[in-house]
């Protein structure tokens, strides 16, 4: 499994308890972009710096490798999207992993990429 950037962000919330056990069951990994997306943004309070901090020292870091590269260029010629989600769908589909996303919608285009929806619990 995969963790999106927006589960990571959704997993420290009080009310997604069930999100957090999924966490915890199926160890997921992220990409090196969800690191910097989540710990990058400018009004991360400090509480929340040093949650994110702790879930990514315990939290597998796929590195951006020329391979995922590739195929996260491969992602935006076929279609719009962002280059953080092109990463993200790129890592999910070269490790054969399961994304875990909020936005499954950013993603579902491509029937390759195997999605699911923390906030729903369904696969998509």
């Amino acid at each position: 499994m995969l963790l999106d950037s927006n589960a990571v962000i959704y997993a420290i919330k009080p009310d997604f308890k069930e999100l957090r056990e999924l966490i915890i069951e199926h160890n997921p990994s992220i990409s090196a972009i969800t690191y910097l997306e989540v710990l990058g943004y400018h009004q991360l309070t400090t509480e929340d710096q040093l949650d994110f901090n702790e879930f990514f020292q315990v939290t597998p870091i796929i590195p951006i490798s020329q391979s995922i590269i590739e195929k996260a260029i491969n992602l935006r010629q076929n279609r719009k999207m962002s280059l953080g989600d092109s990463i993200i769908g790129a890592t999910a589909l070269l490790n054969d992993m399961v994304l875990i996303t909020a936005n499954v919608k950013d993603f579902q285009w491509n029937n390759n990429i195997k999605l699911f929806n923390p906030l729903t619990n369904k696969e998509v």
